[in-house]
């Protein structure tokens, strides 16, 4: 792997920002969440972005913060869960350099964002369903636009960090049990 940027991708509660610090501390990269970046560029939280524009006017500010890693290097990305529905944000994915899908069942999601009130997208009468739902529509965007797929289960941080290192060729040969995207057949 090159020094180009690792990004990862994912729903919302997958660990993205998590994990995505941890493997930046590990590689001696920045690390950078396209959600901080816009709330930073705009002055105001993503809730308060999508009560004001509504969700097409996040998603064009989600994209303009991606297109901005466009030729950085030795950075670490944690995108926003939605980045992948947008065919031109698929094709900067890849551009930018290595994609992770940090992957989890519904259930899991669940757990680590029902008490989230920070997430616009949850905040209807069933937050479950709309998880299980938005899962079902992004998860083939997820699997076209991932170089390698972690699952991140019940495990620790240090854990997936490695798994993404290995996955990478970080200086390291793939664990078992890594699940990575074959080339052309899917």
């Amino acid at each position: 792997m090159s020094n180009q940027c690792i990004v990862l991708v994912g729903m919302m509660g997958a660990g993205k920002s998590t994990v995505g610090k941890a493997l930046a501390k590990h590689l001696s990269w920045e690390f950078t969440d396209t959600d901080h970046l816009i709330e930073h560029q705009t002055g105001v939280s993503i809730p308060v972005i999508f009560e004001i524009e509504g969700e097409a006017g996040f998603r064009r500010r989600e994209s303009l913060a991606l297109a901005s890693f466009v030729g950085k290097e030795r950075q670490v990305i944690a995108t926003g869960g939605g980045i992948v529905l947008a065919p031109e944000n698929r094709a900067v994915l890849q551009q930018i350099g290595a994609v992770v899908y940090l992957s989890a069942s519904a259930g899991e999601l669940y757990q680590r964002t029902r008490l989230d009130k920070n997430r616009p997208l949850l905040q209807g009468p069933n937050p479950r369903r709309k998880i299980e739902e938005l899962l079902a529509a992004r998860l083939p965007l997820y699997k076209e636009v991932a170089d390698v797929v972690i699952e991140t289960g019940r495990q620790p941080v240090y854990q997936i960090v490695n798994k993404i290192s290995h996955a990478l060729k970080l200086g390291h040969k793939p664990p078992a049990g890594t699940e990575q995207k074959a080339t052309g057949t899917e």
